[in-house]
């Protein structure tokens, strides 16, 4: 008797995950050792912890290149990086420690471990925004660019 596409994409296994998820994951794995919370697409929490809060967003992948023979995509993938402190004082100092913190990770492993060509992290364009009751944040996106390579545009 026949299996259905279904029943046969069971008998498989799990899938494995995409080359930009793969990426990603190894992006947000990059940072977990930095003093800073990471998160990945969350939302903001109601508190910021002490050492400061990261949150990567996935971002887009953009048009990719294509080459023939063999076919390849190769993408400029578009992550971006919240980065947020709370401080009464001393904001400024502790946001440039954590943006230097994250600038050092990056170029420890600008491929991270091999899995993307390169990682390139853009300058952050920082702002202060006061909080009603509560110390003021300063805040900035940092658009990390991830170039890969993948065989297909869903692989």
């Amino acid at each position: 008797m026949a299996q259905t596409a279904l029943q046969a994409t069971r008998n498989i296994g799990a899938p494995m995950p995409t080359t930009r998820e793969t990426v990603l994951a190894a992006l947000h794995a990059r940072l977990q050792p930095l003093a800073a919370l990471t998160l990945r697409d969350e939302v903001l929490p109601e508190r910021i912890p002490a050492a400061g809060l990261i949150i990567l967003r996935d971002g887009q992948p953009g048009e990719p290149e294509v080459t023939l023979s063999p076919l390849r995509y190769h993408y400029q993938h578009r992550a971006e990086l919240e980065v947020v402190v709370q401080a009464g004082t001393g904001r400024a100092s502790a946001f440039d420690t954590l943006i230097a913190a994250i600038g050092a990770a990056l170029e420890a492993d600008r491929t991270l471990g091999g899995l993307c060509d390169w990682v390139e992290p853009e300058a952050p364009a920082s702002v202060d925004l006061p909080v009603e009751g509560a110390a003021a944040l300063k805040a900035a996106v940092i658009t990390v660019v991830l170039h890969y390579t993948t065989t297909g545009p869903l692989a």
